[in-house]
């Protein structure tokens, strides 16, 4: 396996305890990784009290027949900057297909799309992203402060934001309840 590009189209998940408070539950759905770095867009949590359609009138693009969707924290690198993890049903001027898993915009020609009832069948919007430079994530992942499962389609697209977290650990048979933050001594 190589272990520059064995992340991408796969789900991150913090471990409890990570050390930042940023990441706590983290659930990050991998779009890049080699070895000038990863990218990746949390999908996790969402912004209070912003849906779709405030993003699209900041960018005086009318709602049309696009719902209220909830947008989600991204991650903490340029927060104002918009990503659309979507199905691959749909592409535009900067889509990048991402292991043949999903598909990453970044452009308002998605946004578009969606509001016209034109745009990917599956979607999340997201402000920000995470971002690690080359090496970095190689480090956390030793560190043992992330851990990475399949990236799973019907969590990304058919679970509850907040319950994405827990979702993904079940699906590698882990009980999320059981994890510690910290190890123990004998």
């Amino acid at each position: 396996m190589d272990s520059t590009t064995y992340l991408t189209g796969q789900f991150l998940l913090a471990m409890p305890g990570i050390g930042d408070p940023r990441f706590e539950r983290a659930i990050i759905a991998m779009c890049a990784h080699d070895a000038e770095g990863a990218l990746g867009i949390g999908i996790g949590d969402t912004l209070p009290g912003i849906g779709l359609h405030a993003v699209l009138g900041q960018l005086d693009i009318d709602p049309g027949v696009a719902p209220d969707a909830p947008v989600h924290i991204g991650g903490p690198v340029e927060p104002q900057r918009g990503f659309v993890v979507h199905s691959q049903d749909w592409g535009g001027q900067d889509t990048v297909s991402v292991a043949n898993r999903w598909a990453l915009s970044g452009t308002t020609d998605v946004l578009r799309a969606i509001a016209a009832g034109t745009g990917p069948s599956r979607w999340i919007v997201a402000l920000g992203y995470a971002g690690w430079g080359a090496g970095q994530l190689d480090a956390e992942m030793s560190r043992h402060g992330w851990f990475s499962t399949p990236g799973d389609l019907a969590i990304l697209y058919d679970t509850q934001a907040e319950r994405r977290w827990e979702q993904a650990f079940g699906g590698a048979g882990i009980d999320s309840r059981l994890l510690v933050s910290g190890a123990g001594n004998a």
